[in-house]
């Protein structure tokens, strides 16, 4: 059934209600030909202009960063453009730009930015970038310990839409189980489903340590949620979750989404070595291209991939290359421009070396994500497509193009030392033609396209961005899926004449398999379900007008939700009262189980300690099991420290004739109550023997309502 209430998150973010850019360095001077504009600090190295002006009729301006004590020649260092272009720069309207500062520098290094004339050695418009600036950096926050084998290292919140589960662990055997976020502390029905890994919103299989990293859909940011966690969808349950501290996160950086940098909706993909899961993934982007390069590399080892140093052939000599790897120390990605100058290592300016080794401001590729993941170096960067200098080839987007690729050995320089696999005869790539995927798919899903992952951030040209707010809508909560029948177990139910005294228990267990929940209802359940007097859902009969006492023992601390379960009698075959909607709880009567506070709203009464029917973890699954009966002689009932709850009820003539026991926070947990006129004791025929315990004094009350 669809909520009707919604979720509305605002993007109202970042030092003003505006949208979140970074840190802010401060407003450009307009000095020259029109140069207006904001700087930010989007991490160390990445800088972001915001509502950027230039009129473009300078002969030589380009954009600097210097460390002299104001814009000069002298300290400069000039910086590509944000499409990696080296020449002069273009005309801006108003436009919101990425730059990024050299490899190995970062913005302490530096005291200005300025757009510079070089040919004139006039400052156009700068800003002073201030000693101890603190630029934003990933935040590292709680790791998830929750039911279901739910666990992880601290998450760290790579930029305000990305995230990194380290050592992500989950059994896998819950129906409905999804990443989730919402407002507030605690997640709820009205949050919001995260694609995972794969950006699939389907049920979450088994992770073993896994190291995953997620994306919020759309303009959704950290911003704007308070927890992320593991929620199964269709019981209600929380798995998991941890807290997204808001003093903590701003202090984050803005994603490169958020800065215009718009992710391609599909990629192509060509394997290049089997054996090492070599790939290289590739989207055009305007005037650049965006390549992500996958492999199994030993520590130490390098990728490299780019364009043949001859038109027709695949040739070594002469090659422009991307060099890259992942440092498993410190999980820092390197991009680099190389030139293959010789079939040797670079010494000096000769041989397989870097751009930078051979003519200073040539390197022509910009870093834009890497990560390390169950033993994958991924490496994402952009590079334009023309040739930017004369150490670049261009990339053809008419045409098949030779192509080289090599993996090998990094020397005490972390430069190529040699390779130990490489290109052999002609490998010809066509870059420019209808995103095509000829790679193995993920997790063996086959027959369905990948879209690009959250490191694939393929830039387009950039525009001004605009401030808005954006409501979200909650995912609908869906009806567990309908199960193929199996032949479920005969579990006896609960006949009107007994227990004599009318005092039953409540207790949680396991739902049996294949043969127990699933196969009696119709209906998936994500794990546990209510035992009545030891037996598996087991159907009930009483009588009208007779007095029933639920010992109650399904949890009694809310702030583990997974381990608190009130029981409650109503007309609702589904439950899970707690999170429904006011117009659904419109059409639900509840009979016992609940009180009505002052202010008229109902909580549950049927509220006590937890005990569990545990299985044997050494012995035989569920399924196993020919018969109920055997399955539960396995089981033994574990209880925690404390006191059970009652709950009192007396149908009467107003009771329908089928109600249900259920979990007032939970879905699917419960079963079926005949209610009769009355019951011939004379026919009893006792099948087995249910101990009457005398109920402590002060567990003796009406502590339910029927309404």
């Amino acid at each position: 059934m669809i909520l009707a209430a919604t979720l509305t998150l605002l993007l109202a973010v970042g030092s003003s209600q505006g949208r979140h850019y970074g840190k802010e360095i401060g407003a450009l001077s307009s000095l020259q030909h029109g140069v207006r504009g904001r700087l930010y600090a989007v991490d160390s190295r990445t800088l972001f202009l915001q509502d950027f002006h230039y009129d473009g009729v300078g002969p030589a301006a380009y954009f600097y960063v210097g460390t002299s004590k104001s814009p000069s020649a002298s300290g400069a260092t000039r910086l590509r453009d944000e499409r990696g272009g080296a020449g002069p720069l273009r005309k801006y309207r108003g436009e919101g730009i990425t730059l990024s500062l050299p490899e190995g520098k970062t913005l302490k290094d530096f005291n200005w930015f300025s757009v510079w004339c070089d040919d004139y050695s006039v400052n156009f418009g700068s800003v002073d970038i201030p000693r101890g600036l603190e630029y934003p950096k990933p935040v590292k926050v709680g790791a998830l310990r929750g039911v279901h084998g739910v666990s992880s290292d601290p998450i760290v919140v790579v930029d305000a839409q990305t995230l990194l589960i380290p050592n992500f662990s989950y059994d896998g055997e819950a129906p409905d189980a999804k990443f989730w976020v919402g407002r507030g502390d605690k997640p709820s029905p009205e949050g919001i489903r995260i694609p995972d890994e794969n950006g699939k919103e389907t049920p979450l299989r088994k992770y073993d340590k896994k190291t995953i990293v997620l994306t919020l859909p759309g303009e959704l940011t950290v911003f704007d949620i308070g927890h992320f966690g593991v929620w199964c969808e269709a019981f209600t349950v929380d798995f998991g979750h941890v807290v997204l501290p808001r003093a903590a996160l701003a202090a984050a950086p803005p994603s490169l989404r958020m800065l215009g940098v718009s992710p391609q909706s599909k990629l192509n993909c060509e394997v290049l070595h089997d054996d090492l899961a070599f790939e290289v993934r590739w989207a055009i982007a305007g005037d650049s291209i965006v390549l992500q390069l996958v492999a199994k590399l030993e520590d130490g080892e390098y990728m490299s991939f780019g364009i043949s140093g001859d038109a027709e052939h695949t040739q070594m000599v002469g090659g422009d290359v991307t060099v890259a790897w992942v440092n498993k120390s410190t999980l820092k990605g390197y991009a680099v421009d190389y030139y293959l100058d010789a079939k040797s290592q670079c010494a000096g300016s000769h041989g397989s070396c870097p751009d930078e080794n051979i003519a200073p401001n040539t390197n022509s590729v910009r870093l834009l994500n890497a990560a390390l993941v169950n033993g994958y170096s991924i490496v994402t960067y952009q590079r334009p497509l023309r040739a930017a200098d004369r150490l670049d080839r261009r990339v053809r987007t008419d045409a098949p193009q030779p192509v080289l690729w090599a993996v090998g050995p990094r020397n005490e320089r972390d430069e190529v030392s040699y390779h130990t696999h490489f290109t052999e005869g002609d490998r010809l790539i066509e870059f420019g033609r209808a995103p095509l995927w000829n790679c193995p798919m993920p997790e063996g899903e086959d027959g369905v396209q990948p879209t690009a992952p959250s490191a694939d951030n393929a830039p387009s040209v950039p525009t001004a961005l605009e401030e808005e707010a954006v409501a979200i809508k909650p995912n609908p909560v869906p009806t567990p899926r309908p199960v193929a029948r199996e032949a479920a177990w005969e579990i006896p139910g609960i006949a009107c004449y007994e227990p004599a005294d009318g005092v039953l228990y409540a207790q949680m267990g396991p739902t049996g398999g294949k043969q127990g929940y699933s196969a009696i209802t119709g209906h998936v359940g994500w794990g546990i379900s209510w035992y009545i007097n030891g037996l598996l859902i087991p159907e009930i009969t009483v009588v009208r007008g007779k007095k029933y006492t639920f010992v109650v023992e399904g949890g009694s601390d809310p702030a583990e939700p997974a381990r608190f379960h009130p029981f409650y009698i109503t007309d609702d075959p589904v439950g899970g009262y707690y999170h429904k909607s006011d117009a659904e709880k419109q059409n639900v009567r509840i009979f016992a189980g609940v009180r009505r506070t002052r202010s008229g709203e109902l909580i549950p009464s049927g509220v006590g300690r937890l005990c569990n029917w545990t299985p044997d973890s050494e012995g035989p699954s569920a399924d196993e099991f020919p018969s109920f009966g055997a399955y539960q002689r396995s089981l033994t009932l574990v209880c925690e420290e404390g006191n059970p709850g009652v709950v009192t009820w007396i149908p009467d003539k107003n009771t329908p004739d089928t109600v249900y026991y259920q979990c007032f926070t939970h879905r699917h947990l419960g079963w079926k109550i005949h209610v009769v006129d009355e019951c011939d004791e004379t026919e009893a025929q006792e099948s087995r023997v249910v101990e009457s315990v005398a109920l402590p004094s002060d567990l003796v009350g009406e502590e339910s309502i029927q309404r």
